[in-house]
């Protein structure tokens, strides 16, 4: 009975985890430190957070919404007339302005009676609640881009300051992430030339 006892208490003991030690837990904790630092300098090297501040883009993207820009679109590709970018305001480069792409480099951009006109072609811009509410033209110089808020009337922008270097481009607005009921896809709608 001795045996089956001892036995008992042998198999028992082989079973029995190993106490973790504390070099393996401190191993376990600064390698996890180290990966999370990794991940977040690697998700910053291509994307950024923002939040939108002021009215300037309504009825599409409102106050107090947290949107996900691409930094890595731009490195591969140019912007294109509908695209929402980020930008450094050109006049002061510490604030981050959010615009929608409409002229081009090289374009005569004119706008008239409430429409935009890109080299004398119409622009459709079905995302617009209200049209513009003032006239001029501007040319786009190369390198450069013409933004302008979808609440035309109540933005600053290029028809204010003038044109956006695209150096001072941060990336393209992707996504609404916060908060939840506003979910969605940033460039529902591009605007479209009359002749296309």
């Amino acid at each position: 009975m001795t045996e089956n006892f001892d036995s008992l208490q042998l198999e028992n003991e082989e079973n029995r985890p190993e106490k973790p030690n504390l070099l393996g837990v401190l191993v376990d904790i600064l390698e996890t430190l180290l990966l999370s630092v990794l991940l977040f300098f690697m998700i910053n090297a291509v994307s950024a957070r923002i939040r939108i501040d002021g009215s300037s883009m309504e009825p599409n993207l409102h106050h107090g919404e947290f949107v996900i820009v691409s930094k890595i679109n731009y490195m591969i590709g140019e912007p294109e007339r509908g695209d929402v970018v980020v930008f450094d305001f050109p006049r002061n480069i510490t604030q981050e302005y959010i615009k929608r792409v409409i002229g081009l480099p090289g374009e005569q951009v004119h706008i008239e009676e409430g429409n935009v006109y890109i080299n004398g072609v119409m622009l459709s811009e079905p995302y617009l609640m209200m049209d513009p509410q003032y006239e001029g033209d501007w040319t786009v110089e190369q390198d450069s881009l013409f933004v302008l808020g979808d609440n035309r009337n109540n933005s600053s922008d290029s028809h204010n300051w003038g044109l956006v270097p695209m150096e001072n481009i941060v990336g393209e607005a992707l996504v609404v992430y916060w908060p939840p009921d506003s979910w969605g896809l940033v460039n529902g709608a591009s605007p479209v030339l009359a002749s296309e």
